[in-house]
């Protein structure tokens, strides 16, 4: 009897070691889908990646302002297939200099955003825009 309980014993703690040794189990992620913008106008500029999530979309760049007197700011406008708005969100505004950013919109629809429209403002409130450019999700 004292035999098979040690043997039994030395079953478990042998299973239990290899269970434990075994590597962890990980789950594939698949990075998001990313775009690339560009707004453009004169010498001053909003420009780089957008980020596609499911309720919401991440824009993060670099803009610039020629002029200490004429800032430049970001205005990013989440949309759904049908072009209706979702969601709006704006950067710092930047003056005479050029400054990273990043800003973060709410697309709370299954799927999230179909389209974001990306804006080169003043900087002001309310903005006034420059140049809008519209980029289609991947």
């Amino acid at each position: 009897m004292r035999t098979r309980l040690v043997a039994a014993f030395c079953g478990v703690a042998l299973t239990a070691g290899t269970l434990l040794s075994a590597p962890a189990a990980t789950a594939n992620t698949s990075a998001y889908p990313t775009s690339s913008f560009d707004v453009t106008v004169g010498n001053t500029y909003t420009r780089g990646t957008i980020t596609w999530y499911n309720r919401s979309v991440t824009v993060t760049g670099e803009h610039k302002s020629v002029d200490g007197f004429s800032c430049r700011g970001t205005s990013v406008f989440t949309l759904n297939s049908a072009d209706v708005e979702l969601s709006r969100a704006y950067s710092a505004s930047v003056c005479g200099t050029s400054a990273n950013f990043t800003v973060p919109v709410d697309a709370n629809v299954p799927g999230g955003a179909a389209v974001v429209r990306i804006c080169l403002d003043d900087g002001g409130s309310p903005a006034t825009y420059f140049l809008c450019k519209r980029y289609g999700h991947p």
